[in-house]
């Protein structure tokens, strides 16, 4: 494991330490499974990003396509 020593605003410490009493588990434990949660969540947000990305690279081509077989005179 590694060492981390951060800095958390008052507020948001305050608020921590009140759940903290509540759900009794360790500091550390809570704070690794939020950084864990949200690391899920950017993931999930970069994949996002790169698929809307990439779906509109392909969809000029796709419609181009689409026109093609719009064109193709299927009563021969």
């Amino acid at each position: 494991m590694k060492t981390v020593s951060l800095k958390i605003d008052d507020s948001i410490f305050g608020e921590t330490e009140k759940i903290l009493s509540r759900i009794s588990i360790p500091r550390n434990r809570y704070i690794n499974e939020a950084i864990e949660y949200y690391n899920k969540v950017q993931k999930r947000q970069i994949l996002e990003k790169r698929l809307k990305a990439e779906s509109e690279l392909v969809q000029k081509e796709s419609m181009n396509i689409l026109k093609d077989f719009e064109k193709i005179d299927y009563a021969d």
